[in-house]
């Protein structure tokens, strides 16, 4: 009865800690639109025009009513600042590496996902012109926010009747807009997938409240197997728009999941069976894996190419979170605390997950 007792209150104040610890120090659970740009570009022999939304911030300067947006008389009073900067950050080089020379025009072409956000983002039209037609081109896109390791724009490229998906980050930002390789669309998107995975917490934390309990290498496959089936299934028709649900119930739905998954670890004596449960766990998280792919304008004609890259590198990120959470686990099992630290480290995520749940559903401590 004692150590029943002594564990109940375990269990109390490692959800008290943790949870103090989140409302403390909690960062944004969700994707959101804050450090995104997208980027619809149009190749020509001697013009290429570039409609982009970004984050209003990189040209505050330019915001003289601090309203988040630049209107198109901010944008006029503002042109020659506007082209200086825009032209130092979004680089568009020929075969001779001569840059195109840069006209910045106002554009309300925002796009659909963004129309709730006009407050943190502005559209405009780039358009870079040179004398003789290019037979190369390079753009060499710079245009983050500062110190922010989440920061991208997803880019459509249109040139001579063919389209091409990219992904442009502060660490791959250099591509080939004429006769580029399609290996630099799959590259960029394995690597977002992979960087998704690993900066979701919730899904990292989903996955390693299913290897508490403990098991071999078979309910490692078994698990492996399950998630990457049923979130692959609910991310392609989520993408696809064929499957819809509002963000706020998916992202508070996964939260729940970390919640039961986590709190089960308490109850449950053995593992039998709990493939299903990541089965049927990981359809609401393939929806929150689309998140991200739904908010941009992918071309639909390379939309299978984009929506396979990412879901290899959300499968290769899974992998390194699953091997390596399976090898300290199963480290740790030679000692005699083992069980009460598994107990600890479930209370802490089932206190994350409700604050994540409360946070999401209800808004608060945002």
């Amino acid at each position: 009865m004692k150590l029943k007792i002594r564990q109940f209150w375990l269990f109390i104040f490692s959800c008290f800690l943790v949870l103090l610890s989140s409302v403390v120090f909690h960062s944004p659970t969700l994707a959101h639109w804050a450090d995104l740009a997208v980027a619809e570009i149009t190749v020509n022999p001697t013009k290429t025009q570039m409609v982009i939304t970004f984050p209003t911030d990189l040209v505050s300067f330019a915001d003289d009513n601090r309203d988040g947006q630049l209107s198109s008389q901010e944008v006029t009073n503002h042109k020659g600042e506007l082209e200086k900067f825009i032209g130092e950050k979004i680089r568009l080089q020929n075969e001779t590496s001569t840059d195109g020379s840069l006209v910045v025009a106002f554009s309300r072409s925002l796009p659909k996902n963004l129309q709730n956000n006009v407050n943190t983002h502005t559209t405009l039209e780039l358009t870079y012109n040179w004398s003789q037609p290019v037979t190369e081109l390079y753009l060499n896109y710079d245009l983050f926010l500062p110190n922010v390791s989440t920061a991208r724009c997803l880019a459509t490229v249109t040139q001579g009747g063919e389209t091409q998906n990219l992904v442009l980050s502060p660490e791959k930002k250099e591509f080939a807009l004429i006769k580029g390789s399609v290996w630099q669309q799959i590259g960029s998107f394995i690597l977002l997938g992979i960087e998704h995975i690993l900066s979701g917490y919730d899904h990292v934390l989903f996955l390693v409240s299913l290897l508490m309990l403990g098991g071999g290498l078979g309910y490692l496959l078994k698990v492996v197997t399950a998630f990457t089936i049923s979130h692959s299934v609910t991310l392609s028709l989520a993408v696809l728009n064929i499957v819809t649900l509002p963000s706020q119930f998916v992202e508070s739905a996964i939260a729940l999941s970390i919640v039961y998954v986590a709190g089960e670890n308490f109850w449950r004596k053995d593992i039998k069976g709990r493939w299903i449960l990541t089965f049927i766990f990981g359809l609401v998280h393939g929806l929150g894996f689309a998140g991200i792919l739904k908010e941009t304008h992918l071309s639909q004609g390379n939309l299978a190419l984009s929506l396979a890259s990412f879901n290899i590198g959300v499968e290769i990120g899974q992998i390194i979170i699953v091997c390596l959470a399976f090898a300290i686990l199963h480290t740790l099992r030679k000692y005699p605390w083992e069980l009460n630290l598994r107990r600890v480290l479930s209370a802490g995520v089932v206190a994350i997950g409700l604050f994540w749940f409360v946070q999401r559903a209800f808004g608060l401590f945002a």
